[in-house]
């Protein structure tokens, strides 16, 4: 057994079982020891950003890490910002990526780099000197990733092709800590202080074990409860407590948190500014509230919640969100209307996979009442994430209906997981918001103070000349594609999607809101 054949076998073993892949040269023994492994599942991806958002996707929905297959330093560079939307996530992937033979290496070759260097910015690295430790540094890679970490192994030619290699026993799986008692009392003083105090709801506390222990919590207490503005997986709809998210912008924050005097983190971060704006504040927390720690994003916050929901609310009930759905709507598409389509259409058990971006501001109200679904956003904020995270989403769970909800400028980035979804036939909807602009840059060149709006600063923010025709790009990917005007339109082709198995595009095109 070579090293790549006792690396697929202790990664199975662990319970890794699926590989999204882009490979070169130095993986193909790798590759070659897919097929002595036949429980490891590759896919392949026609671009490293699909790969790495692909396994952020999957490992969202399956709550067990994906592995990647990656080439060298540029492979790897070319899936870091996917792997940046994983690292906020706190998202496990065992990310594995080749590297040139130890003997190599001296050579300065033309693909050389520092991959430790660039691995080493969204989590862990190990580089594996040998072939007797690759299978032990697998285990180790693992383990990393099963708490919520991006584990990178760097995988040297000669240590995957050399024969000797011994599979590793799995390391004992994390396990969430549990939050102490003087933690939870703490926490209990300040709910029944009286002040006006809120939870701030992160990672698992966005699920519904912990939301409904909140619920009870807010019932019994009067606390507001919000959840941060871009959960890892938010589970919602009827008979989920409905939850309100942080805005994006730093005034809606500022409003949210008016004459607040306790802020109490539940997996989440104290919030700040997404961006530095001239004259105005970066940390939203308001003057004089304080903030306090229940739980850290590797704790048991469900666990924590219900301890301080059986204290000041033993015998209260959760407030659950009644079902209801918007009535599908006529007329031209507009950034208000399109989202009631959804609303009105959204399948049971249904996974949206959100990047609609300035189009989808009023998404969450529009499917509050829907059907119970999960919903997984761009928790770092680098584009390009909503496609690749759709596969992933889709290839952990086979059937349950995936919606991807896209903007057409994010959209063009990873575009290729098209291709990936209709080489593994995926049950994937993706609706483009086609509006032909960047506008939320748009938005922001406004809000920076940038004083130009003439003709060469808008047409670095614009997407026409020549226009994207999504309906032609899905097609050429293999994936039947429509494009819809109107509501009416777009509700029909909807339907006849979710009619039908395998991926489908709806453009919809949509005038922009800046």
């Amino acid at each position: 057994m070579n090293g790549a054949q006792a690396l697929i076998r202790t990664l199975v073993d662990a319970g890794v079982n699926v590989c999204f892949g882009n490979p070169g040269t130095s993986e193909m023994h790798f590759v070659a020891a897919l097929d002595s492994v036949p429980e490891m599942r590759g896919i392949l991806g026609l671009y490293e950003g699909v790969v790495t958002g692909a396994a952020d996707g999957y490992a969202r929905m399956a709550d067990k890490p994906a592995a990647t297959l990656l080439h060298l330093g540029p492979g790897l560079a070319n899936g870091l910002a996917n792997l940046h939307n994983a690292r906020r996530a706190r998202t496990g992937i065992v990310n594995v990526v080749g590297d040139h033979a130890t003997y190599h290496k001296q050579y300065d070759a033309p693909l050389e780099s520092d991959i430790e260097a660039l691995s080493g910015t969204v989590g862990w690295s190990r580089t594996s000197t040998s072939t007797e430790s690759l299978a032990a540094d697998a285990a180790e890679a693992v383990a990393i990733a099963q708490s919520g970490q991006v584990a990178t192994l760097i995988l040297p030619a000669d240590v995957s092709w050399t024969e000797g290699g011994v599979p590793s026993a799995s390391l004992a799986q994390p396990v969430r800590a549990t939050v102490s008692e003087n933690v939870v009392q703490a926490v209990v003083d300040v709910l029944r202080s009286g002040e006006s105090t809120v939870i701030l709801l992160g990672n698992v506390g966005t699920r519904e074990r912990a939301l409904r222990a909140a619920s009870r919590i807010s019932q019994a207490t009067g606390v507001k409860l919000f959840a941060e503005t871009f959960p890892t997986r938010m589970e919602r709809g009827a008979g989920v407590p409905a939850v309100e998210r942080l805005g994006y912008l730093a005034e809606q924050v500022t409003y949210q948190l008016t004459d607040v005097r306790n802020i109490v983190l539940a997996g989440a971060k104290s919030p700040v500014s997404f961006f530095a704006y001239p004259g105005k504040a970066s940390d939203l927390v308001p003057d004089g509230c304080k903030v306090h720690a229940l739980a850290e994003p590797g704790d048991d916050i469900a666990a924590a919640l219900e301890a301080i929901a059986d204290i000041v609310a033993a015998d209260v009930e959760p407030l659950l969100q009644e079902a209801r759905r918007p009535s599908l709507p006529t007329g031209d598409l507009t950034p208000q209307n399109w989202v009631d389509v959804i609303g009105a259409l959204l399948p049971e058990n249904a996974i949206i996979v959100d990047e609609s971006n300035t189009s989808g501001l009023l998404l969450p109200m529009a499917t509050a009442g829907a059907p119970k679904h999960d919903v997984l956003t761009l928790t770092g904020g680098s584009i390009g994430y909503g496609m690749p995270a759709a596969t992933g989403a889709a290839v952990a769970c086979p059937d349950r209906p995936v919606i991807n909800l896209q903007a057409d400028g994010s959209a063009m980035y990873t575009a290729s997981a098209l291709w990936t979804q209709a080489r593994e036939e995926l049950n994937v909807t993706t609706v483009v918001l086609s509006n032909r602009s960047y506008a939320i840059l748009k938005l922001e060149l406004q809000r920076v103070g940038a004083e130009s709006t003439g003709p060469k600063a808008l047409d670095l923010l614009d997407l026409s000349r020549p226009d994207l025709d999504f309906v032609a790009l899905a097609k050429a990917m293999g994936v039947p594609g429509t494009r819809a005007g109107t509501a009416e339109e777009l509700a029909e082709q909807f339907r006849e999607a979710q009619s039908k198995p395998g991926p489908h595009v709806i453009e919809a095109m949509v005038p922009t809101l800046f």
